[in-house]
């Protein structure tokens, strides 16, 4: 079963509001692996532990039909609410437990939530629902991250660090998978012919308010919440006043380059 996270409705709320869609570098990488192996065009593409649907959406503008699964109610009533688009349909139901017919689905796709699953039964699904001559795209960003703003950047990429070093000492030990750049999740993936790109940068448009926002929805972050609210708040807070200051500004909405790095699974059955 997967491990159930991001459950509420309020941590959903926040996760819908300030988490990214997959970046162009990662979009245009999985597309060209689509194009190369010919699984485009393709009737059915299925977004694996969708969330709040940002990556649901990016599917839909190349996939005639779109279904996006999580195992939490919140996330799905939050994709639902915000994403209204005629290809595109969610279910709540485990990564384990995907309820299409054998060798079904053209494009199988997991946007930063592969790790949260139970490995070897999702690997037996995608195994199973995947048609002959389907692909997988599994991804995620890892926390190799950066901001760049005027002559500030090194400075403020460092207060950055610091607060996300901070919340990341209440990771879950899944987030193992994260750090190692997926390896074992490539390893697993039953296909012979596939392949694992660590090295994808997007540049993703943000703002000071966004990149604080982000470091709320992060599951550890969540975790910092229940055992120490006042000084999980308190670091955000002087996190945001910090790089503010830095940045010689005063409004929450100064845009901000935030640079990710992805790590992306691909494979073809």
């Amino acid at each position: 079963m997967s491990t159930q996270m991001f459950e509420g409705r309020g941590h959903a709320a926040v996760y819908q509001k300030y988490r990214f869609a997959p970046g162009k570098e990662l979009q245009q990488t999985i597309l060209d692996y689509l194009q190369e192996k010919k699984a485009i065009p393709a009737e059915l593409a299925v977004d694996v532990g969708c969330g709040s649907g940002q990556g649901t959406q990016f599917l839909a503008e190349h996939f005639k039909k779109v279904v996006g699964t999580d195992i939490s109610e919140a996330q799905i009533q939050e994709a639902k609410d915000t994403l209204s688009m005629p290809n595109v349909s969610f279910l709540v139901c485990p990564a384990e437990e995907l309820p299409f017919q054998d060798a079904s689905v053209d494009v199988l796709t997991s946007f930063t939530a592969a790790h949260w699953f139970d490995i070897e039964k999702f690997m037996r699904e995608a195994e199973r629902v995947v048609r002959p001559g389907g692909c997988v795209a599994i991804s995620t960003y890892t926390v190799d991250m950066s901001l760049r703003y005027g002559d500030c950047s090194e400075k403020l990429t460092k207060i950055f660090r610091e607060c996300w070093d901070t919340i990341l000492k209440y990771s879950h030990n899944r987030l193992k998978f994260v750090l190692e750049n997926y390896k074992e999740i490539f390893e697993a993936l039953p296909f012979p012919d596939k392949k694992r790109i660590t090295d994808i940068y997007d540049k993703i448009p943000m703002t000071v308010e966004g990149v604080v926002g982000y470091m709320e929805s992060a599951s550890p972050y969540q975790t910092f919440m229940k055992n120490d609210p006042g000084a999980a708040k308190s670091l955000l807070q002087e996190t945001e006043k910090r790089m503010l200051e830095t940045m010689g500004v005063s409004s929450r909405e100064t845009p901000v380059e935030f640079w990710v790095r992805h790590v992306c699974v691909l494979g073809c059955k």
